[in-house]
């Protein structure tokens, strides 16, 4: 459990430093995390491996707010997901859809 306080404190520090609410920091992370990713495997943003990395990091994310909490909290978990994996997915699919825009 002390890893899970340890990062609790690590994110509130984090939160602070983004604009206005969290889910600015969720947005953030999601970007980099997927830049990150492709840049690290040399893996096209295309491809599937950066969108899994940040599944995978979101998930375990929640899942440490709900050990951190001790329950979850939908509302804010759903919105969380969303804000974390929307422009990664959003990005990724048209760059395989651009192919076929140019015609």
């Amino acid at each position: 459990m002390e890893f899970v306080h340890h990062y609790e404190r690590a994110i509130t520090w984090i939160v602070a430093q983004c604009p206005a609410p969290d889910k600015f920091a969720h947005t953030y992370a999601g970007l980099t995390i997927w830049l990150l990713t492709a840049i690290v495997m040399k893996k096209k943003l295309s491809s599937a491996w950066p969108l899994a990395m940040v599944v995978i990091l979101e998930a375990g994310n929640e899942y440490i707010d709900r050990l951190a909490h001790g329950s979850w909290s939908w509302h804010d978990t759903i919105r969380d997901v969303i804000a974390t994996l929307f422009w990664p997915f959003v990005i990724s699919f048209a760059m395989r859809l651009r192919p076929a825009i140019r015609g």
